[in-house]
């Protein structure tokens, strides 16, 4: 492929979390196969660091993301009037750069699908996300995907399983994620030091934004009945409000001020040695209470070694192999879930043998070269040279 081929990206948050993560594998994709991308972002970020190493050009541009805090009256003049001005902006970037596709990372970037059909460009569009209501926005995107998208990407089979009876025409790609593993492999832990922890002390962990569907409270509660019977046992949470969800991170606060654990749950914030983080675990959870795509923090869990306990929800009963790698549990259901930590808790080997297998099984099944290989073959196949 020739250099000359400029593609533009866009992207809905700029955070170092999940979609930013795999944006940017997505980028070194295209760049070795010798396009050159351009990257919009919502809003700054984490994510503009990375692209600097990567000497990718990035502007900053509200893209009018659908977010639910926008879903009223005016909420919706105040997207629409970003829709126009964002599809605007895109107009005179192609004329600097004369894009010839469109690649829009999650569903909450709608102007990217608008403005490639208005211009008779091919739109590629990379499905994070399981939405079920409100009924009305599902229809709309579903239709959205269908006017804009042939071949949309899908995380996970329970992506696809949602979106693809909603199209007629479009026809969903299942591409797992994949991440460079390296990193959480040799990855010493730190955590227990820094927090004037025992190195006897048993660490559970879970990691993501904060925001309705992660289940913090949910791990609160498992948090407070685990340290009844558990001694020796410390919470820790990892992450940061998710933009307009500031008032949930003083829910939490509160919560655990009412439960009386503030000496068993340390909450650390955004943190960028997740491979560090990851490492002091004894038992990462992840207790969505909505359904979560494919979530990469898993990956992240699994090839540190670390067993997981996590809600059977979305593309985590794709990842972790119950009983073998960790345990699923069902959303909400605190004893289920306070059985499953303990049992890992109270038996070092099995949390051993779990660990391994969980790596074992992201490092031949989720590997980075697999992702790679299918998106290059996607690319390919879908942004042939006229």
């Amino acid at each position: 492929m020739s250099t000359e081929r400029n593609i533009l990206f866009l992207q809905s948050s700029s955070e170092g979390y999940g979609s930013s993560k795999i944006l940017i594998q997505v980028l070194l994709v295209y760049q070795a196969l010798g396009f050159r991308p351009t990257v919009v972002l919502t809003i700054k970020g984490e994510l503009e660091e990375s692209l600097n190493l990567l000497h990718i050009p990035y502007h900053i541009k509200n893209l009018g993301i659908l977010r639910r805090k926008y879903f009223h009256p005016l909420g919706g003049i105040n997207r629409f009037t970003r829709l126009v001005r964002a599809y605007f902006f895109l107009s005179r970037l192609h004329k600097t750069h004369s894009f010839e596709a469109v690649y829009s990372n999650t569903l909450a970037v709608v102007i990217g699908a608008i403005w490639a059909k208005r211009h008779g460009l091919p739109h590629l569009w990379h499905i994070h996300e399981i939405l079920e209501k409100p009924t009305l926005l599902v229809k709309g995107l579903s239709r959205l995907v269908d006017w804009s998208t042939p071949y949309p990407i899908a995380v996970s089979q329970a992506v696809a399983k949602q979106w693809q009876p909603l199209l007629r025409k479009s026809t969903i790609e299942v591409i797992h994620n994949g991440i460079p593993y390296q990193a959480y492999k040799k990855a010493s832990p730190t955590l227990k030091k820094e927090l004037g922890l025992s190195v006897d002390t048993l660490l559970v962990g879970m990691v993501g934004r904060i925001n309705p569907g992660k289940g913090q409270i949910f791990f609160l509660e498992m948090a407070q009945k685990l340290s009844l019977t558990l001694p020796s046992a410390h919470f820790v949470l990892v992450g940061d409000p998710f933009a307009g969800y500031d008032t949930l991170l003083d829910e939490i606060k509160a919560q655990i001020n009412s439960l009386g654990i503030e000496q068993r749950v340390s909450y650390l914030g955004f943190r960028k040695d997740i491979p560090e983080v990851m490492a002091s675990l004894d038992v990462f959870v992840l207790p969505s209470i909505a359904p979560d795509s494919f979530p990469t923090v898993l990956l992240e869990a699994m090839a540190s070694k670390k067993p997981v306990v996590a809600t059977r929800s979305g593309g985590a009963s794709e990842l972790v192999e119950e009983g073998h790698t960790g345990f699923l549990i069902p959303i909400g259901a605190v004893e289920e879930g306070v059985m499953a930590i303990e049992k890992l808790l109270t038996n070092p080997s099995l949390r051993t043998s779990f660990g391994q297998a969980g790596q074992d099984r992201v490092l031949k099944h989720f590997s980075l070269k697999t992702f790679e290989e299918k998106l290059r073959n996607h690319a390919w196949q879908h942004l042939k040279k006229n």
